[in-house]
């Protein structure tokens, strides 16, 4: 990656730069002046330059992104030891001082001008590795974002006291050098391809597999025998998962094959100074291998030997912040840069991965379908058929015969039922009776919701009570159900199986297992607790609400968070059974019940790229005040025009307030969203233009702020 021309910072006073000039006549005009006794000014104390490699490259934390680039700073003869590349600086800028990261240090500069001195290195400690330093570049460009954005995600805010405390032991590098790990391929050896892609991790080969797991196997025990095979060679390992519930078994996994002190793990969820404290143990080298959530994307791993990733479509991947990167992006870059092996695992594929497998980048690893039909479970489609009769209990909670027989079976065998439902709460939605216009309330238009028995309905926005709510379209004063939370449900089943214990678990309030016996356990996707002798059922309530989402990714989605949970039920050999609550012919219910995630994704590829969807191409979205949106619509046509590239098809722009999901009448009516498409082919083509769109608003200091995301994780 091509480090941009560097500078001298504007409006920076300082001392010539030009190499040869002598460091005694240096001296530094931002130094302030003192008064004598008698009241006369005394000229400001002379600052030497440091003897060799007097010119130091910053990256300032400045955004704009006309100012995307290294500056020029002097070294202090007293900063000389200190200043060290990846050390954290403050420096004068445009007349105020801001914080920066040291780079690297030249002997000399290309500005011609005058250079300031560096104001201060506020520690010795280098926490910006140059490998992070050339990854957090290469994903500034990919989401035609800024450097110093990226480094706030990758490096975490100093905390003296941590940095200045005596470091813990290091681990016991003598067991580090031994092989720790098994050289049998182990649970590796079900897959085709698995033995192999250990052996490439063991020998340093950077090799790139998509691996589609087996239902009921012990994903995070196969992530740390890829994890100890890398550090058995010597060298480290990073590891990401999308929650925390995920991190504390991929943990215990690893503490079970690595030696003590030998692995760590980091996230957002760990306070400040224990973050950091992690960050410096792994900067130091004192730690190789990294367990974490998004936040360990950029985990400074010493002698990296394999990146991993588990359930690369969860959204917790996405980052929430400017640029915006995915984890999975970040790591395919690491990969790429510092060639080491990738895996990216899961129990369904996405579109994404699929184009990797697809071109060629990746291979995949998947078990011969004898070994899938031996590990999975009975899987059937009952539709909207809700019990009825004597079982009336039932369908009101939205059981089909099918699911009450395969719920029932299980509690006979003494086993745990699991039933997904795709919203937490109560009853999250409601509309009006008479004509089924949404409910809305009256103070800020935001959706209503009952957040218990006995409750009137209440705002999710703002949070006041309507217990006399009126439709705002018709006037009818009666209200319906459209969406029943996990805690409704519960109390439905409870009804219809008494005697059963019935257990919750949601964003809420998350269970990570439950004991083996019969229960009823009611979770949303993504918190379904272990049983440690699997589920005896699953039972997948309201399919068509997870397939009606008016999103690219809907089905894609669906399928994903269904197999999560047919992942925990028994094999079909010891009783286990999945009831999906859709309808059969649906192809995402198809991909089900033959357990073919890879068959799904390749479909789900090709149809997006016949209709212009990503990943088939690439897409990035422009939003703000509507004038704004149309002025940059012509701004990169324009670009494109003087750069004699092929022009990009822009879609829109468009009124957020019309788009699904959003509320008309929301704050900012007038915002709009401008969509942008370019082949894949032309991706770098696109960023660079709009990285230049927003270098052109930021030297114009246009004060409209506008939302560029390369990527965008909604569409519709």
């Amino acid at each position: 990656m091509t480090v941009a021309r560097s500078t001298a910072a504007p409006a920076a006073p300082g001392a010539a730069a030009a190499a040869g000039v002598p460091a005694a006549s240096v001296q530094a005009a931002a130094t302030p002046t003192r008064r004598a006794a008698t009241g006369r000014r005394t000229p400001p104390a002379a600052r030497e330059a440091a003897a060799t490699l007097p010119v130091a490259r910053v990256a300032v934390d400045v955004s704009l992104s006309h100012l995307d680039r290294p500056f020029d700073y002097l070294v202090d003869r007293d900063q000389d030891l200190d200043a060290v590349p990846g050390a954290r600086v403050r420096v004068r800028f445009a007349g105020r001082l801001v914080d920066g990261f040291l780079l690297d240090r030249s002997d000399r500069s290309d500005h011609a001008g005058r250079l300031g001195f560096l104001e201060r290195v506020v520690s010795a400690e280098s926490v910006l590795a140059p490998e992070i330093r050339t990854l957090a570049r290469a994903v500034a460009d990919r989401y035609a974002g800024t450097l110093a954005d990226v480094l706030r995600l990758a490096v975490p805010p100093r905390h003296a006291r941590v940095e200045s405390a005596r470091p813990g032991p290091d681990p016991d590098t003598s067991d580090a050098a031994a092989p720790t790990a098994d050289r049998e391929p182990g649970g590796w050896a079900r897959y085709a391809a698995g033995p192999a892609f250990l052996a490439s991790v063991r020998v340093g080969r950077p090799a790139r597999a998509v691996w589609q797991a087996l239902p009921g196997e012990d994903w995070a025990a196969r992530f740390a025998d890829a994890a100890a095979a890398a550090h058995a060679a010597g060298r480290g390992a990073l590891l990401l998962v999308p929650d925390a519930t995920d991190l504390e078994l991929l943990g215990t996994a690893l503490a079970e094959r690595l030696p003590a002190g030998s692995h760590t793990s980091l996230s957002a969820d760990l306070g400040p100074p224990e973050r950091y404290r992690r960050f410096l143990a792994v900067r130091r080298g004192a730690v190789r291998v990294v367990a974490g959530t998004r936040a360990a994307a950029f985990a400074p791993v010493a002698d990296l030997g394999l990146v991993a990733l588990f359930d690369d479509g969860d959204d917790l991947y996405a980052e929430p912040r400017a640029p915006y990167p995915h984890a999975r992006e970040v790591l395919m870059l690491r990969s790429s840069l510092q060639r080491v092996p990738l895996l990216l695992g899961g129990w369904a594929r996405t579109a994404e991965a699929a184009l990797l497998v697809r071109s060629g980048w990746a291979r995949e690893v998947v078990a011969p379908r004898a070994v899938l039909r031996e590990a999975a479970p009975r899987i059937e489609a009952a539709g909207d058929r809700y019990a009825a009769g004597a079982e009336s209990a039932a369908a009101r909670a939205r059981l089909s015969p099918a699911a009450f027989d395969a719920a029932r079976r299980a509690f006979d065998a003494g086993a745990p039922a699991l039933v997904q439902v795709p919203r937490q709460g109560y009853l999250p939605g409601l509309a009006c009776a008479r004509c089924l216009r949404p409910s809305r309330c009256r103070r800020c238009h935001g959706p209503l919701a009952v957040s218990g028995r006995d409750r009137p309905p209440s705002c999710r926005w703002c949070g006041v009570s309507d217990a006399h709510v009126v439709c705002g379209a018709c006037g009818g004063d009666r209200l319906r159900t459209t969406t029943v939370g996990a805690r409704r449900t519960a109390e439905e089943l409870g009804r219809a199986f008494p005697g059963v214990p019935v257990l919750t678990s949601s964003g809420d309030e998350e269970r990570p297992v439950v004991p083996d016996g019969p229960a009823l356990v009611v979770a949303t996707p993504g918190t379904e607790p272990a049983a440690p002798a699997g589920y005896g059922a699953a039972l997948l309530l309201d399919g068509g609400l997870l397939l009606g989402r008016p999103d690219l990714r809907a089905a894609e989605e669906a399928l994903r968070r269904w197999m999560g949970a047919a992942a925990l039920v028994r094999p079909a050999a010891a009783g286990g059974r999945v009831v999906v609550g859709a309808d059969t012919s649906l192809p995402a219910v198809q991909a089900l019940i033959r357990w073919d995630p890879a068959g799904h994704a390749d479909a789900e590829l090709d149809a997006r790229a016949e209709l212009g969807f990503p990943p088939a191409v690439a897409m990035a979205s422009v939003e703000g005040p509507e004038s704004a949106v149309q002025a940059a619509a012509h701004e990169l046509l324009e670009l494109a025009a003087r750069a004699a590239a092929r022009p990009p098809e822009l879609l829109g722009p468009v009124p957020l307030a019309d788009l699904p999901g959003r509320v008309r009448g929301t704050p900012e009516p007038s915002a709009a969203r401008l969509l942008v498409r370019v082949p894949q082919a032309d991706r770098k083509g696109l960023t660079a233009a709009l990285a230049a769109l927003a270098a052109d608003r930021s030297a114009r200091r246009d004060a409209v702020a506008l939302r560029v995301q390369v990527d965008p994780d909604a569409l519709f």
